[in-house]
């Protein structure tokens, strides 16, 4: 059986059993997505790397005790874990930075996107750029539900489990950011290619 068709419930059995190449094989699988969105939300190349660190520490900790629950998906679960830290880590009042194009990781990087030449490469980068200054400039419980939704790709039903509050709430969260968006584009003359 190839990797690629092995459960992430199997590989976790493996790897409780001793297996630990199977915990290898289940962090490749999940590591882009959930330091993708660790980074989305603290904005900072180096504390998004130690919350990632943390998170599957964490992990590995419940794996090993037995106490991972088998009702929902890995991902899904990781992916709290994830933002429960990050949560935690505004608690702690830490500062959240913005994102700058002089930064040494851009998302957008990470992304399997087709090639393109060179100019439309550069509307591209344009156009991300200013997406995420939109993006960044919306009020926290907006820009938290965008960020979990095009960046995690994670369904309203999963981001209202996550953030703790109803699906109505999520979605007109989802609403009011895009018409922020929308506003802030019509105020500043933001033309997106």
């Amino acid at each position: 059986m190839q990797v690629a068709q092995v459960s992430d419930q199997a590989l976790i059995e493996l790897y409780i059993n001793g297996d630990e190449k199977a915990f290898q094989t289940l962090l490749e699988r999940h590591q882009q997505k959930i330091y993708t969105s660790i980074y989305l939300f603290v904005k900072d190349r180096d504390m998004a790397e130690d919350l990632f660190q943390e998170v599957f520490i964490k992990i590995i900790d419940t794996l090993r005790k037995g106490n991972y629950n088998h009702e929902g998906k890995f991902s899904q679960w990781a992916t709290r874990i994830a933002y429960n830290m990050c949560v935690d880590q505004f608690r702690r009042g830490k500062k959240r930075t913005k994102v700058s194009t002089t930064e040494d990781f851009d998302i957008f990087d990470v992304l399997e996107l087709p090639d393109d030449n060179r100019e439309d490469q550069l509307i591209k980068s344009e156009t991300h750029t200013k997406i995420r200054e939109l993006v960044d400039s919306l009020p926290q419980e907006q820009r938290e539900v965008v960020v979990l939704r095009h960046y995690a790709d994670m369904s309203f039903k999963e981001i209202a489990s996550l953030t703790q509050v109803s699906i109505n709430t999520a979605l007109g969260r989802m609403r009011y950011a895009l018409i922020n968006i929308r506003k802030m584009m019509e105020e500043n003359a933001v033309v997106l290619q």
